[in-house]
């Protein structure tokens, strides 16, 4: 844990019963797998794609995959979150949203929680949620593609509270609904919001024209009751999730909202900067969580201007480098995916469509581009035990080696069942997931869960 968790100071604005602070108590643990760390939100425990498991197993023969599971699923995009023995999942059927609770390990339904929706998409995408479950100790937090906020209970799926974010801030619908996943802060679940002036806007097309802010670009709730404790910016929302860093001692969040990237700090909402990075274009988006490391924080959209890397200090930042917006090719243009950090280098896809899409390699400091494969199209990546697991958006699984001088493959999977049909169906949008040796993926209608721990009956 951040030491600066510990010294979160009070607010008199965040007061929490007796009762609840009893809830703290942790669920009952249904994990038998000893090894390894739980998954419990979008990116992972460090917030950052990247997995601190080792012992791995990615010799998989080609006529035996490692299938521990597999499920069908509803309708939707969002990546299930292990905590505990305990996955949840997010998903729509019919004119329900439902949070499903499984046994991690074997699949096996534990709840299900449902709620109404009547969510249609404006450009035609699938009407599901977008954003992950967040696990925080007793309780599981979804934000549904409507903007409705909700807390359950972990053992049971009982609702503790809810808010209505759209009702409650005048939210005007986004392009394609609500996708930026919450984040946990001691005692705080921040979310980016995006408010707009009391309006009677149907829609981001209907307001013919850039839309103004009210002050509730991101809102931090109490988790424990869901009242509002801070609030700031005056920015509409994005499709990036908030993510926290400490930098040189001190909490930040960094926001990369629909018009470009807000710092400040979580424990308060008092705002360090706002750096403007968002395509001219009017239905562009910004949807790749920003990459902290140290004092540097690097973003990137793929519509146009591309990528940036900040450094940054209380209320200022300075610009160590960014793609030059006159020019074609950029550095990096990620879409939805987030970029991978490691060792001085960023690996990510590239490009906004189908074709033409690349995964590539760019060193850190520069922008360098250091190598670029064409691949089935975009993809997600996920770091673990010095390789990257990519899941592209057709099913395709990649294996490649963590290596800055060239595409190392390792192996590519196309999975199938006893009857040759696809288990993983496009789109796969869904970022690859890794808890306790087992990984998690996400096709159009189906989970799989595939074993990667070499001699998963013993702790390391």
């Amino acid at each position: 844990m951040p030491r600066w968790l510990l010294f979160v100071p009070l607010m008199s604005a965040l007061v929490v019963s007796s009762e609840l602070k009893g809830e703290e108590t942790l669920p009952p643990n249904l994990a038998t797998r000893e090894f390894g760390h739980d998954w419990p939100t979008f990116l992972g425990p460090t917030g950052d794609g990247k997995s601190q498991e080792t012992g791995l197993d990615f010799d998989w023969p080609d006529d035996e995959p490692p299938i521990v599971w597999q499920t069908p699923i509803g309708v939707g995009y969002s990546g299930p979150s292990i905590s505990r023995g305990r996955l949840f999942h997010f998903d729509r059927h019919g004119d329900e949203d439902h949070l499903i609770c499984r046994n991690a390990e074997t699949g096996e339904p534990l709840w299900t929680a449902r709620y109404p929706t009547s969510y249609e998409d404006i450009l035609g995408y699938n009407n599901g949620p977008r954003c992950s479950p967040v696990v925080d100790g007793a309780r599981v937090y979804t934000f549904s593609e409507e903007g409705v906020l909700r807390c359950a209970a972990v053992v049971d799926g009982k609702l503790l509270w809810e808010v209505d974010t759209s009702k409650e801030f005048d939210v005007v619908k986004n392009f394609f609904g609500v996708g930026s996943t919450p984040l946990v802060f001691g005692d705080l679940l921040i979310v980016h919001v995006g408010g707009s002036p009391p309006n009677d806007l149907e829609d981001v097309y209907d307001a013919a024209g850039p839309l103004r802010g009210n002050g509730t670009g991101v809102v931090a709730f109490d988790k424990f009751q869901g009242k509002v404790v801070w609030k700031c910016a005056d920015e509409l929302a994005s499709y990036a999730s908030p993510v926290i860093a400490e930098i040189d001692g001190r909490p930040w969040c960094f926001v990369f909202a629909r018009g470009g990237l807000v710092a400040l700090d979580p424990r308060t909402g008092e705002i360090d900067f706002q750096y403007p990075w968002r395509a001219k274009m009017f239905n562009s988006v910004n949807a790749s969580t920003p990459v902290v490391v140290g004092n540097e924080v690097f973003i990137s959209e793929t519509y146009g201007p591309g990528s940036s890397l900040l450094r940054v200090r209380p209320g200022e930042y300075d610009i160590v480098w960014k793609d030059d917006v006159r020019k074609r090719q950029k550095a990096m243009q990620l879409h939805w995916n987030t970029a991978i950090y490691h060792e001085g280098y960023l690996y990510g896809s590239s490009g906004r469509h189908t074709n033409g899409a690349e995964t590539r390699c760019i060193e850190w400091s520069t922008g360098t581009v250091k190598w670029s494969q064409d691949f089935f199209g975009r993809c997600s990546l996920l770091y673990a035990d010095g390789h990257l697991i990519s899941l592209a958006e057709n099913g395709t699984i990649q294996i490649l080696k963590v290596n800055p001088e060239k595409y190392d493959l390792v192996k590519s999977y196309l999975l199938e069942d006893a009857d040759g049909e696809e288990l993983l169906k496009p789109y796969a949008w869904t970022a690859p997931v890794l808890a306790r040796g087992l990984l998690y993926l996400r096709g159009e209608d189906r989970m799989v869960c595939l074993e990667l721990k070499k001699n998963p009956e013993q702790s390391p």
